[in-house]
């Protein structure tokens, strides 16, 4: 059985910014890259165009980004296992972590495991058809791409997210239409005046989305009416969903402080979660931000954090477990 002084579950972009880290720390860190809900490398390896990522003036791929994430990490010693994490136990220390083929003692757990954005499981919107081919989940991320420009853009969900995002969308599309499958929208009365009086957001109410279709790119929505049943198709230039996201943190079985939504809490200003060597960074504890670059921040603060709590506790930096 291995032995580690720190353990890393995720490879998105706090994974491997916690890995540069720890392994410049001399921790020789071990970084499980697959996790159930989603491809090693997150949800950037789904994203084409990233343009908001600093250092890159003129664009870089998700997959190409999280490539030189991983390359950086590896070159100062981390060990990158692409297995899942199948369990995790807390009660004891150091925590067993277990994967397929391997069984490791660690005295220190970064979990980094990110958040998976939910989907409409419409036609035209699931992987291999038009996602992120104007279809995606992150309006602050993708909406000033060159390919929502002066178009109709649809936003579906009726949250304040939603409506943030749809407001954002305003300084791109031509037309914002903001589609929820109710009568009035869930957000807080103070986001859904500001959608109301928006001058270029138009609320498609009683609608859910049926289909989305086009031939290199979205092109067209086809939406119901759930009260007559009548099924309209509209002409779009992309499709937003707002619906919220889903914290992969199943694989811990509750050992550990999480939110209602399953988003592990972590204290203020800091990335110490309820258990003691047990540290969250990325998406898996962030329901705000949801940013590679503030992922990439958290996995430097929990790698610290690791740094300083081994220290504390008298685990020496470059001892052997």
């Amino acid at each position: 059985m291995q032995k580690k002084q720190v353990v890393i579950i995720g490879s998105g972009p706090a994974g491997y910014t916690a890995a540069i880290y720890a392994a410049r720390a001399n921790l020789a860190p071990l970084l499980f890259a697959g996790f159930l809900s989603g491809p090693a490398g997150g949800q950037l390896m789904t994203t084409t165009e990233v343009e908001n990522y600093p250092g890159f003036p003129s664009g870089v791929t998700g997959p190409e980004l999280m490539e030189l994430f991983q390359k950086q990490a590896e070159r100062f010693g981390t060990e990158v296992v692409m297995e899942d994490v199948e369990s995790i136990s807390l009660t004891r220390h150091p925590f067993l972590v277990k994967s397929n083929s391997l069984e490791v003692e660690a005295l220190s757990v970064i979990i980094a495991t990110g958040a998976t954005a939910k989907r409409l499981d419409v036609p035209g919107a699931r992987d291999g058809e038009f996602w992120q081919k104007g279809v995606t989940a992150c309006a602050v991320c993708d909406g000033a791409a060159p390919i929502f420009r002066n178009k109709d853009l649809y936003v579906f969900g009726g949250g304040d997210t939603a409506v943030e995002e749809a407001i954002f969308l305003t300084k791109f599309g031509r037309r914002v239409y903001l589609v929820h499958r109710r009568d009035q929208l869930r957000a807080s009365k103070i986001m859904a005046e500001r959608a109301l009086s928006h001058p270029k957001i138009e609320m498609v109410w009683n609608h859910t989305l049926e289909r989305v279709g086009g031939s290199e790119v979205v092109e067209f929505v086809e939406l119901k009416d759930v009260v007559s049943g009548k099924v309209t198709r509209r002409e779009a230039g992309g499709v937003f969903f707002a619906i919220g996201h889903t914290p992969n943190t199943l694989f811990l079985q509750g050992q550990v402080a999480m939110d209602q939504a399953g988003y592990l809490k972590t204290e203020p200003n800091s990335t110490y979660t309820s258990v003691e060597g047990l540290f969250a960074a990325g998406d898996v504890q962030d329901h705000v931000y949801r940013q590679a670059v503030t992922a990439a921040g958290s996995g430097c603060m929990a790698a610290l954090d690791v740094e300083r709590w081994l220290a504390a506790k008298g685990f020496l930096v470059g001892e052997e477990a």
